[in-house]
């Protein structure tokens, strides 16, 4: 409801400031004349002055710091401090130091506004052959009183609108955008008659953390144990046979599946206090809260695989992927060289002349999507054809691209994958080859009941440990 009543607003501010605005055309929406520069830049403020008497919405402006210079509304220009241009003699004179010249606009207090409203701001003069862009910035408080559905207390919201006139270009063309930024706080003296009580809600977030908690503890636990055992497994090997113990042999004494429900305790933990703190308003950080605890549900679902394990068939497939994941993570290494290049090449040749290619996180989509056999078409299609050397080369560079990563690389990473399934399925066959840890403990024929394997010294119970019997 968050995400929902901000974009719902600000869809609400961009019908509402901007003159003629229709839903979808952002990246259109521009002016070409001084006059309708000034005609939107006026309609904007006119608008504002009149929200109390036009707007659905329940609105209230935020009022400018008392004794400071701070206006409700504060209308800028950005400028060259010196600009002097003359096409026809192809001469300029520019100084870049930027100028800001700015005009504040206070609402008429009290409301509703009278009839006859003061015009001071229709004096404002832009200097339009030096000129980079012009703002226009206020702030709006409302209250999102859908929460109360969810039986929660409403969030009072305070929106800080920003529309930019922008010719930093100098084409002729000024674009116009208006970015919204909220900031949500606890309302002063809420109060919502019947409004239901939450103890339960509480009360399961507590099971929730003293239930990672205690799933923490654990595993941890487990963890610190089995490097405790490595190392003394190690210094055994190493006083015993004179060897060192590979690599592969100590991680069996570290298990994955513990520090995967490690981390996922830990965000979970996390998470449901911030998610606590949300619903009692001493927090507003709305997607913290919601990276956290996805998150963790994430690790949690993958933790389920652990299950899978003890099934033959579903542990053949999670041992192949544990076994190919360190050449796969090696050879996308090496691609990753292959593909930054295409990307900076792509995003330096081609960013002027397609749409795809004016970022380089525009670009890695692009690519990434060509990979997959998404908008192949579109991508060539798109292509502007103003340069004819440019377009040859765009062309050599897509086909290039694609024969290389989906005829080649995709095939050696779907190769590597398969090739340590095979290894693997050969193995369970046949007799798996025996590591130097599996060796050792292999030489023990003592069965667990036999008693060789307890102490002399009694050892003392507690929570987390079991008690000799």
């Amino acid at each position: 409801m968050v995400v929902t009543f901000k974009e719902e607003n600000t869809i609400a501010f961009k019908h509402l400031f901007l003159k003629d605005y229709v839903d979808g055309a952002d990246d259109s929406y521009a002016v070409y004349t001084q006059r309708d520069l000034y005609d939107r830049m006026f309609y904007a403020v006119e608008k504002y002055l009149a929200i109390p008497n036009e707007t659905i919405g329940r609105y209230a402006y935020v009022r400018g710091e008392s004794g400071g210079n701070q206006s409700s509304l504060m209308l800028c220009q950005q400028y060259y401090r010196k600009g002097r241009i003359d096409p026809a003699n192809d001469t300029f004179n520019i100084d870049p130091k930027i100028v800001t010249d700015c005009l504040g606009v206070d609402p008429e207090d009290p409301q509703p506004l009278p009839p006859e409203l003061d015009r001071s701001y229709k004096n404002f003069t832009l200097k339009f052959h030096k000129l980079i862009n012009v703002t226009i910035q206020f702030k709006l408080k409302a209250i999102n009183i859908q929460t109360i559905i969810n039986n929660e207390i409403p969030d009072c919201y305070t929106f800080t609108i920003t529309i930019t006139f922008d010719n930093k270009a100098h084409s002729g063309r000024v674009k116009i955008r208006l970015d919204n930024r909220a900031d949500i706080k606890e309302c002063k003296d809420p109060s919502v008659f019947g409004r239901g009580d939450n103890s339960f809600r509480l009360f399961f977030d507590v099971v929730v953390i003293l239930v990672c908690s205690l799933s923490f503890i654990l595993c941890a636990r487990s963890i610190i144990r089995g490097l405790m055992l490595q190392h003394e497994f190690s210094r055994f090997f190493q006083r015993r046979y004179n060897q060192n113990v590979c690599l592969s042999d100590r991680m069996e004494f570290l298990n994955g599946w513990y520090i995967l429900l490690v981390i996922s305790d830990v965000l979970t933990v996390l998470g449901t206090i911030m998610k606590i703190g949300i619903e009692s308003k001493n927090f507003a950080s709305y997607d913290v809260c919601s990276i956290l605890l996805g998150t963790s549900t994430l690790l949690v679902w993958v933790g389920v695989i652990r299950y899978l394990t003890f099934f033959q068939k579903y542990n053949i497939l999670i041992v192949t992927l544990r076994v190919a994941l360190p050449n796969v993570i090696r050879f996308c290494c090496c691609v990753a060289v292959i593909y930054l290049g295409y990307c900076f090449c792509g995003w330096i040749v081609l960013g002027p002349y397609h749409v795809k290619f004016r970022s380089l996180s525009m670009v890695s989509e692009c690519l990434f999507s060509l990979i997959n056999g998404d908008d192949m078409f579109v991508t060539f299609a798109e292509m502007q054809q103003n340069s004819y050397l440019v377009w040859l080369f765009s062309q050599i560079y897509l086909y290039t691209f694609i024969s290389l990563f989906i005829y080649m690389v995709l095939s050696l990473f779907i190769a590597l994958i398969t090739g340590s399934y095979e290894t693997i399925k050969h193995q369970c066959e046949g007799e798996a080859p025996v590591s130097q840890l599996h060796a050792y403990i292999a030489q023990c024929k003592d069965s667990p009941k036999s008693g060789k394997y307890r102490r002399d010294s009694t050892s003392s119970c507690s929570v987390f440990c079991c008690c000799e019997r």
